[in-house]
């Protein structure tokens, strides 16, 4: 028997009127739809007077839960994937399951369907020629500082998901990371399609100072442009120091420890004898941890 047909089905994100024919009709004819709650999904498909069976299949069991839809799938039953809204897969349940599905000769569909990054993207206003999407961005310690350190060199317009618990830090830790974030233009949106969807446009400084004393619920977006060309990567930095030559980069978004290790590797330099130049900076930007 050949298997059975994998549809990732993409669910409006607050409004039930960005459906589309298409989603109704897979939904209806599948022999499963596979959901990350039973119950969210379930008012869904009552709006619309879909009868068809849900199982859970959510961060907590989609390892297991995978194999067993693959058997479903190999056995002729077709199964529609969605998340509570958006497209499965993109920070939700779902990348598990495609991977095996593509292992096993499953066909895999996509029902295209709303996604909250993506419209904040388009409405940003910002360079979308190139984009990197992040997901959620992590919360404390080496990885956020990582991120930040990686935001900073970023050519091209970055968007990522965050919490309402934690935007108003998210966009303190920008400020504070170094001037040329928080110079950058931004855009926080929250509640995409919903009926309390706002955006609000401003460097990231502006945007801090803006949200400070505001309540923030919802769902939250948030779109940062680009870096500016770094200078150093004209002509013309032979004739600096290196001290000179580390203040350049730092001033132009680097870390401190970003700066050494790019002039140690362009003068062909130790990176030891170039930290021995730096040791004199002192940059705020060195103390998010």
């Amino acid at each position: 028997m050949q298997a059975a047909n994998l549809y990732l089905c993409g669910t409006p994100i607050g409004n039930l009127d960005d459906v589309s024919q298409r989603l109704l009709d897979t939904l209806e004819k599948v022999d499963l739809i596979a959901c990350e709650d039973t119950r969210r999904s379930q008012k869904l498909l009552n709006y619309f007077s879909i009868k068809t069976k849900l199982i859970s299949y959510h961060e907590h069991n989609e390892k297991q839960r995978s194999q067993e839809l693959i058997e479903h799938l190999k056995s002729g039953r077709e199964i529609a994937l969605v998340s509570d809204a958006g497209m499965p897969g993109i920070s939700d349940p779902g990348e598990i399951l495609v991977r095996q599905a593509v292992a096993a000769g499953v066909e895999v569909i996509p029902i295209p369907g709303p996604s909250a990054f993506l419209a904040a993207l388009v409405v940003s206003g910002l360079d979308l020629s190139s984009f990197s999407y992040k997901g959620f961005i992590p919360r404390s310690g080496e990885k956020r500082q990582s991120f930040f350190e990686e935001l900073a060199l970023a050519k091209d317009t970055t968007v990522f998901y965050e919490s309402p618990y934690r935007i108003k830090d998210t966009l303190k830790d920008l400020c504070d990371f170094s001037a040329e974030l928080a110079a950058r233009q931004t855009v926080v949106a929250r509640e995409i399609t919903k009926i309390h969807e706002q955006k609000y446009y401003g460097t990231a400084a502006e945007l801090e100072g803006q949200l400070k004393n505001q309540e923030i619920k919802g769902e939250i977006v948030i779109v940062i442009a680009g870096r500016s060309e770094i200078k150093e990567e004209s002509e013309g930095w032979e004739d600096l120091s290196i001290l000179e030559h580390l203040k350049l980069l730092i001033e132009n978004g680097m870390t401190k420890k970003q700066a050494i290790k790019k002039v140690a590797k362009l003068r062909d330099l130790p990176k030891s004898d170039v930290y021995k130049e730096a040791v004199v900076i002192s940059v705020d930007k060195d103390k998010f941890e």
